[in-house]
């Protein structure tokens, strides 16, 4: 009922899930990442423990491929499922159970894996892939939200549409960016405007945040109140 794009950028150390589906909040049940180890998601006939189970295992320095099946062995549902990961080093592997709807399937490589059920056919995900690698002039993630877009122009969830998500983490034991479109009629649209949104009011304020490096973050009264004023808000920290 769902596909997806994961992409690894060393150069960033980012990973990144890109999804969308007709079904309702994709973004609660699907993507999985981790800073450092990788990023998978589990779909079709969705078990969510195995993206953590996949993580895990990868962190333990399991490759991708024995990854999933380790964590496939005790899931008696395991042919309902699909399920695709990607490392630190670049390598990727997938999982499409032999009962998943039709058209289902997955393509993986160096960096990047892309996989779906439920599609109106095998052109969503060939049209994810070529746009995904030919739009390498843009940013990880608008890069990967037009390669979905590609793939809806090509025919996208046989069903229909109404959510999509976006998760990508860096450094962090958290992600830099978590967007979800949980219900709308065109998911993808709305998930590129939340990610406008996101470059315009969130990432410039990224580096101020508590993290590994500085775990405290910004603490500076009269710095936090400057920008405040500069964005036409009247407030003040209690002193």
């Amino acid at each position: 009922m769902t596909w997806s794009l994961l992409a690894h950028e060393p150069e960033t150390g980012s990973f990144a899930v890109a999804v969308t589906t007709c079904a309702l909040a994709v973004g609660a049940s699907c993507p999985f990442v981790r800073a450092g180890v990788g990023a998978v998601s589990t779909q079709s006939i969705t078990n969510r423990y195995l993206g953590p189970a996949v993580l895990d295992a990868m962190a333990r320095g399991l490759s991708p491929a024995a990854a999933i099946e380790g964590a496939l062995v005790g899931d008696d549902g395991k042919n309902l499922r699909q399920i695709h990961a990607i490392d630190s080093h670049g390598r990727s592997a997938a999982w499409t159970g032999q009962n998943c709807v039709e058209w289902a399937g997955a393509r993986s490589g160096t960096g990047w894996s892309i996989a779906g059920n439920m599609l109106s056919g095998e052109a969503v995900i060939a049209d994810t892939l070529a746009s995904f690698l030919a739009r390498q002039e843009l940013a990880l993630p608008e890069r990967m939200l037009q390669a979905l877009q590609a793939g809806e122009v090509a025919g996208g969830d046989k069903r229909g549409r109404q959510s999509a998500a976006l998760k990508l983490v860096t450094t962090e034991d958290f992600p830099d960016i978590d967007l979800r479109v949980d219900d709308h009629a065109n998911p993808l649209d709305e998930l590129e405007r939340l990610l406008k949104l996101w470059r315009l009011t969130r990432a410039p304020g990224l580096r101020n945040q508590p993290s590994r490096a500085h775990p405290s973050g910004s603490t500076n009264m009269d710095a936090i109140e400057a920008n405040w004023r500069r964005q036409g808000l009247d407030l003040k920290f209690r002193r």
